[in-house]
């Protein structure tokens, strides 16, 4: 999927699923960010997209910035973007993005179980003993990776070594953040029979006012860049079911997709039902959080 011609606008990059355009007559500090319905996983964004996920999940960050914004400012400006793009775009700040995929844990799975199998830690954060999937962490931890460029994998990372790369200031208060974020989207969520169990946070740097702030960009704890699990089938010790693009991965891990994630090969084309479940999945999880349909 191409990123769409907009009259008046400069497509100056494309991310796994979001582009970026830059507006002939705003100041050179906008961009308008448009979420597009590719979706990637592991490493690869697929052929196939999934219908009205770029809503999805434009219309859930903004309703978490609403939630958020006495944490951490955000990268919002207006929601007044052209036709061909509307409800699934926002006219942002054109920030200095900490390099660094800013990662969450509540609870214990995917990649960070793996590595807590191996190391008993993860991201050299030392977790206790006999944990097993989808155990919750007595408080949110810090894990982040490497962010690493379409189609290269991402590497853990240890707060020493973000603070290595984008100094300790920076470091630290982008690890209080993400873990806030995680804290107070779970408190919400609860309350709507949702758990989160992880997430990935992007921040930019705003130096404007002469004092490196940080700024909540891109997207904010939708199923792209979160974990949610229904907190009425959440049991320890096995995979969780979700409403998250987990269920993407599992098919492609399955013998029904026929590939091996081990060969380099891209991933196969998805089936039209999982593509149906997978959009079921993201609006699901709109609905429930935010109280209202979806459209």
């Amino acid at each position: 999927m191409r990123a769409p011609e907009l009259p008046g606008y400069t497509h100056v990059y494309s991310g796994k699923v979001r582009d970026l355009y830059a507006p002939d007559d705003a100041p050179d500090d906008r961009l308008l960010l448009v979420a597009s319905d590719r979706i990637s996983a592991f490493d690869h964004v697929l052929d196939t997209p999934i219908p009205d996920k770029g809503a999805v999940l434009t219309q859930l960050s903004l309703w978490w910035f609403d939630r958020l914004s006495d944490l951490v400012p955000n990268h919002l400006v207006s929601t007044d973007v052209p036709a061909e793009v509307a409800g699934r775009a926002v006219l942002c700040r054109r920030l200095e993005m900490v390099p660094v995929e800013c990662i969450a844990r509540a609870y214990l799975t995917g990649g960070g179980l793996e590595e807590y199998a191996q190391k008993g830690s993860v991201s050299g954060v030392p977790l206790p003993p006999g944990l097993v999937d989808g155990d919750r962490l007595a408080e949110p931890v810090f894990t982040p990776t490497t962010k690493a460029p379409v189609g290269e994998h991402d590497v853990s990372m240890t707060a020493a070594e973000v603070a290595e790369l984008v100094g300790p200031d920076i470091a630290s208060r982008a690890d209080l953040l993400t873990r806030r974020i995680l804290a107070r989207g779970n408190e919400i969520a609860a309350e709507r029979g949702i758990l989160i169990a992880d997430t990935k946070v992007e921040f930019g740097v705003d130096r404007s006012t002469g004092i490196p702030n940080l700024v909540l960009a891109d997207e904010i704890l939708t199923p792209d860049s979160s974990r949610f699990w229904p907190a009425d089938e959440w049991e320890p010790g096995h995979p969780q079911p979700s409403f998250d693009k987990q269920y993407v991965r599992d098919w492609l891990t399955s013998p029904a997709s026929g590939w091996d994630r081990r060969s380099g090969q891209p991933p196969p084309p998805l089936p039209e039902d999982v593509i149906d479940r997978t959009r079921a999945k993201y609006v699901d999880a709109l609905e429930r959080l935010t109280g209202r349909p979806f459209g």
